[in-house]
């Protein structure tokens, strides 16, 4: 699976199927493509939309395995992965893609970038 499938979100999060095809991707170098590519409108949106569901969606994930075999369950761990790696940029840096005072993040390379939740 190269990104997720909006249909295959738990029934409880299946209104937030479009931020899902926007932003959950099964490794970290596909949201860092995501997150690099987004406007400060797309940060306070997806932020907006799951901070108040945020509560709810970590519940459910704390019930599920930690590599979920379940596309939806997988798919529910990408969209709260990639809230973790999106809201700094909404919360802390004014919308912006680049984190301030700091070399450019697309530098940094993770060993495990490529393996898929």
């Amino acid at each position: 699976m190269t990104t997720a499938d909006p249909v295959l979100l738990p029934a409880a999060f299946a209104d937030l199927a479009p931020l899902a095809a926007r932003w959950a991707r099964p490794t970290e170098n596909e949201r860092n493509a995501v997150r690099h590519a987004a406007t400060a409108g797309e940060f306070a949106a997806f932020h907006d939309a799951l901070l108040p569901r945020l509560d709810a969606l970590l519940t459910y994930l704390r019930d599920c395995p930690p590599r979920p075999e379940d596309p939806a369950q997988r798919n529910a761990l990408m969209l709260a992965c990639a809230y973790a790696e999106a809201a700094p940029h909404h919360e802390l840096y004014g919308g912006s893609s680049e984190v301030p005072f700091s070399f450019d993040a697309r530098r940094f390379v993770a060993d495990h970038g490529d393996e898929a939740l």
